[in-house]
């Protein structure tokens, strides 16, 4: 039996986005710059998609503009917001994704901006007082703080930290990958001034994705040549992609309430199960155990280390693909920088689960029987080796 319990890292393609793709990989083949019938018809598609995306959100279209995916559209938004607007200081957090993390860090090695980190609660909930003080000490200030954290599943105040955005005159960029499509926008009422999705996270394919760059904002290109998207990344479109993901999102929005539901019992009744577990010494981290704090389908669990191994590869093995923050006495060699930062017991494995509308109760009950499964032979081997050892 095989069971995928990673969606916050991909999901799967919905039936619906294939059917909207498949055209564009076959008979609507054009280039898009090209000035005959075959490029005008896909130049059309991709007019028709970034008007649906925009739509979606409560953008313009001039607004949006599609990328390769959220990794391109943070480093865009980042190096261009800084370079467009003098921002000398940056505000962000340590548990923010590594295209973001990675980014700033260029440039504060490059001397063009000094960042700050802000408070996070022991739950990896940033502290609005404290980025408030940030925000009154350092003026022309860059806020980048992600919406739906990837790993802990912590929904951030983006409301919030707009109106102290605009209050403090800072530029703020968010990244939405996680909560695109699970939770609705209106950016045209918001203090947002980038805003970041990829499309593979609400089930359309991979390799594309979108920032959208409110219109008081003007940035140079990083990737220039053609002056596709309005001369702000240049290179051939994926048509098929950018079709698929407006799609997609489509698809999100359209059936979201229902999805919601679907992912947000199977998140409680795996937490109900989880709780009923003999095994003892099983704790959540972040928001993830809430059902009001924390995106409805990520659940992050310490569990107990294994005499045996890896509980990630032990699920693995049993068909079961789930996703490991950190490793028992590895937070601080190659594992998770966000477990790293709030969370110290080097005597737990860090393992996410992330739900769709694809996953079912009976995946769950597989994957409870399997855990219980392991932890018995796990309990099996320690006990012989105690034999053996007194033998000796």
């Amino acid at each position: 039996m095989e069971i995928y319990c990673d969606n916050a890292a991909t999901t799967a393609i919905d039936p619906e986005v294939i059917q909207a793709i498949l055209p564009y990989l076959t008979s609507n083949y054009g280039n898009p710059s090209s000035g005959h019938w075959a490029g005008r018809k896909v130049k059309e598609a991709i007019a028709a998609a970034r008007q649906t995306v925009a739509n979606l959100i409560g953008a313009s279209a001039e607004e949006i503009f599609f990328m390769s995916g959220a990794t391109e559209a943070n480093n865009l938004a980042l190096t261009g917001a800084i370079k467009a607007n003098d921002i000398s200081h940056v505000i962000t957090s340590k548990i923010e994704h590594k295209a973001v993390l990675q980014r700033l860090a260029l440039h504060e090695k490059a001397g063009d901006i000094e960042i700050s980190y802000v408070k996070l609660d022991d739950f990896g909930n940033v502290d609005l007082r404290h980025l408030e003080n940030l925000l009154d000490a350092n003026p022309q200030t860059l806020i980048s703080l992600m919406h739906g954290n990837n790993e802990i599943g912590n929904i951030t105040d983006i409301t919030a930290i707009g109106e102290l955005a605009k209050r403090y005159n800072a530029v703020f960029h968010t990244d939405t990958t996680q909560t695109m499509g699970k939770i609705t926008y209106n950016v045209g009422e918001s203090n947002i001034d980038f805003l970041v999705g990829s499309a593979h996270k609400f089930h359309g394919p991979k390799g594309v994705g979108f920032l959208y760059i409110n219109k008081r904002n003007k940035i140079r290109p990083i990737i220039v040549g053609g002056g596709q998207e309005k001369g702000q990344r240049g290179g051939t479109e994926n048509v098929a992609g950018i079709v698929g993901l407006a799609k997609a999102l489509e698809v999100a929005y359209k059936s979201r309430a229902v999805v919601q539901n679907h992912v947000s019992v199977l998140k409680r009744y795996f937490i109900s199960n989880l709780d009923d577990l003999t095994i003892g010494g099983i704790t959540f981290n972040g928001e993830s155990r809430s059902a009001t704090k924390g995106l409805g389908n990520i659940v992050s669990v310490a569990f107990p280390c294994l005499s045996s191994g890896s509980l990630v590869k032990q699920l693995d093995i049993l068909g079961i693909a789930v996703s490991g923050g950190s490793a028992c006495s590895n937070l601080a060699d190659g594992g998770s920088h966000v477990i790293s930062t709030i969370y110290r017991n080097p005597d737990k494995e860090i393992v996410r689960f992330s739900f769709s509308k694809f996953n079912t109760l009976e995946e769950i009950d597989y994957i409870i029987k399997s855990i219980i499964r392991i932890y018995q032979s796990d309990r099996l081997i320690e006990a012989t080796q105690e034999l053996e050892q007194t033998a000796l």
